[in-house]
């Protein structure tokens, strides 16, 4: 016989002994897609002025149905109006990664829009 598993109890607020913020227990089901929000702010410096982009990160409770990852930012402004529209986006395993990833479109593409600084 091999080896027998033994189970450690999971104290409260830590999972795989790592912590875990308590708002995390309030999802139910992850179709509800509770998250948390975390600000940014960006300055997109070009040509006819500045403009100024908020971020938002949703960090889910659970990845929603259909993704891996728990963490997406998104800009509140699209950039590239008169070819090709894009609203800047990121998905990530952290903050980081995710507001990277939509920092980047903001970076890559031209703000053609009105409400330049």
């Amino acid at each position: 016989m091999g080896t027998p598993i033994s189970y450690q109890p999971v104290e409260a607020g830590l999972v795989e002994g790592l912590p875990v913020s308590e708002w995390k227990f309030a999802q139910v089901d992850r179709s509800e897609e509770l998250a948390e929000l975390h600000f940014f702010s960006i300055k997109k410096r070009q040509t006819g002025g500045d403009v100024n982009f908020r971020i938002t990160v949703k960090e889910f409770a659970a990845p929603p149905p259909g993704q891996h990852l728990r963490y997406f930012a998104e800009a509140d402004k699209k950039v590239n109006q008169t070819t090709a529209p894009i609203r800047p986006c990121g998905w990530g395993d952290s903050v980081a990664e995710a507001l990277s990833g939509c920092a980047r479109l903001i970076r890559q593409f031209p703000y053609e829009g009105e409400d330049l600084d």
